[in-house]
């Protein structure tokens, strides 16, 4: 290969496409959505001023977000179609694999799902955000052999999905917790998963096979399984009882240690420095500061001996251990954050689109001579 065939493995550098969605600098460590620093939407916004941001370009004023809370909460009820699906899985199915089916059924029952205009999209974008998470809850429930919990009108987004889970009201504190994780998974640029669902979006393909694409993206563990993986690391550690040694000898064997380094940030990822400070006050709040300090020990020894900073699914796993949520229901979680970006992305490709269509760089043998059957050896 030479000259401009060149290609880069995993496509590392290369631009794809364009977006005004949010900005990555990798080597200040900064991120930004529609040209907002991460920090300040994380400490001051909740996820639904955010997500109205992406798709609108602009924060909402207070009219506008009760109108688009309202929205949202409207629209969290399953279709009977759906529920009877997830009702039809087995017990032992994924969740990540739940998801990715009741979204497929989701795009069958959807009424603007053959429409791909900018106010069908933002439709099926507001019913994809909202049911998405009663989507988990639900098929939680049912795989644990209990009714699933209806949405609560009257809740916040995050407050829902903690009161269709597990039943009960949750505190500020727990609240405020998932929301900022939502806030911080919500984009990221041109990710595996998010370019899946641009690849099947510049086909003119519809929204929800788009977001389906996304989600298989996602269910990956090289992508969207890191903080699940993290969280069974810590886990380990702490049944080891000396995470400065547990992290010596994996280095020493080569192992990767999880929740560490990222394909674009040189510095600290930053949207692991607000899950690190809500890993801190849930471990207050929730009992949780063994799990906080032995995360907190990794990371100062990771720092000591290779000067790698931690990733946002580091200390999201210790927010999520925090609040309880199953181990396999940390992917899921993260799909129910991305989700809104995956679809400030559909609309961005269907709006200004063009049929995404690489080349492969041919690495194969040429004019080989063919051999009719009969002679074959």
């Amino acid at each position: 290969m030479s000259g401009n065939n060149r290609t880069s493995g995993g496509l590392a550098g290369v631009v794809a496409a364009e977006s005004a969605l949010s900005k990555i600098d990798g080597e200040s460590g900064k991120l930004w959505y529609r040209g907002y620093d991460i920090h300040t939407l994380a400490k001051g916004a909740a996820f639904p001023e955010v997500l109205y941001l992406l798709w609108y370009g602009d924060l909402p004023n207070r009219a506008e977000l009760i109108a688009f809370e309202g929205l949202l909460a409207a629209e969290r009820e399953l279709p009977s179609e759906v529920m009877e699906v997830l009702r039809g899985l087995p017990s032992d199915t994924v969740p990540m694999s739940a998801l990715r089916t009741a979204v497929s059924a989701l795009g069958c029952v959807d009424p603007d799902s053959e429409s791909n205009d900018r106010g069908a999209d933002l439709a099926k974008g507001v019913r994809l955000v909202s049911q998405m998470p009663t989507v988990v809850a639900a098929f939680h429930r049912l795989r644990e052999g209990k009714a699933p919990i209806s949405p609560d009108p009257d809740l916040s987004h995050s407050a829902n999905f903690l009161y269709m889970l597990n039943g009960d009201r949750p505190g500020e504190t727990a609240t405020r917790a998932l929301d900022t994780s939502l806030i911080l998974y919500l984009e990221h640029g041109l990710n595996a998963s998010t370019f899946a669902c641009r690849i099947v979006a510049s086909t003119l393909s519809d929204m929800h096979s788009a977001i389906t694409a996304g989600i298989g993206a996602l269910k990956g563990p090289l992508h969207g399984g890191a903080n699940q993986r993290a969280m069974e690391m810590l886990l380990e550690i702490e049944e080891h009882g000396d995470a400065e040694a547990w992290v010596d000898a994996a280095l020493a064997e080569g192992k990767k240690i999880m929740g560490f380094g990222h394909r674009v940030y040189r510095t600290e990822d930053p949207r692991a420095t607000h899950l690190r400070r809500m890993s801190e006050e849930l471990s207050d709040d929730a009992g949780a500061a063994r799990l906080h300090a032995l995360a907190r020990t990794v990371e100062s020894t990771m720092l000591d001996r290779k000067s790698i900073p931690c990733n946002v699914d580091f200390y999201c796993a210790t927010v999520y251990g925090s609040l309880g949520f199953p181990l396999d229901l940390y992917t899921p979680l993260f799909a129910i954050g991305r989700v809104g970006g995956w679809v400030g992305h559909v609309m961005e490709q269907h709006e200004n689109n063009r049929l995404i269509r690489p080349r492969a760089e041919y690495v194969g043998e040429l004019d080989r001579r063919f051999v009719r059957l009969e002679e074959r050896r």
